[in-house]
């Protein structure tokens, strides 16, 4: 078993749990986080009318930037059907798409029925 842990913008959220839900893959954990990578500031991610035009031309930094993160535990050989379908609705090709990590795990338990490892899963 393997943890996909992906971040990835907020209005991309709906669209990844959508594929993943008709991948057969409905069960996460998702999170509101803040963080930044080399991406300095929100292009595209909110959308507000600035009346003083001369803020359109600044350029500026924030110290953080809000995500979304997503984790969800698979079967090995699911791992690369699930990074593509992530990497396929994330990738606009500029900065801020996002990161994948992929860990291994080595148990999992449900808690109601003492079901182990892939069993707990499903």
């Amino acid at each position: 078993m393997k943890e996909i842990i992906a971040i990835i913008r907020p209005n991309k959220m709906t669209q990844t749990k959508d594929v993943l839900n008709a991948l057969g893959f409905p069960a996460m954990t998702a999170q509101r986080v803040m963080g930044r990578g080399k991406q300095k500031a929100i292009i595209g991610e909110v959308s507000f009318d600035i009346q003083n035009e001369a803020l359109l031309k600044e350029e500026g930094s924030m110290r953080y930037i809000p995500k979304r993160l997503i984790s969800l535990i698979v079967p090995d050989e699911d791992v690369s059907l699930i990074v593509e379908a992530i990497m396929r609705v994330n990738q606009t090709g500029q900065n801020g798409d996002g990161k994948l990590f992929v860990c291994p795990v080595d148990e999992a338990v449900r808690v109601r029925t003492n079901e182990r490892g892939t069993k707990a899963l499903i």
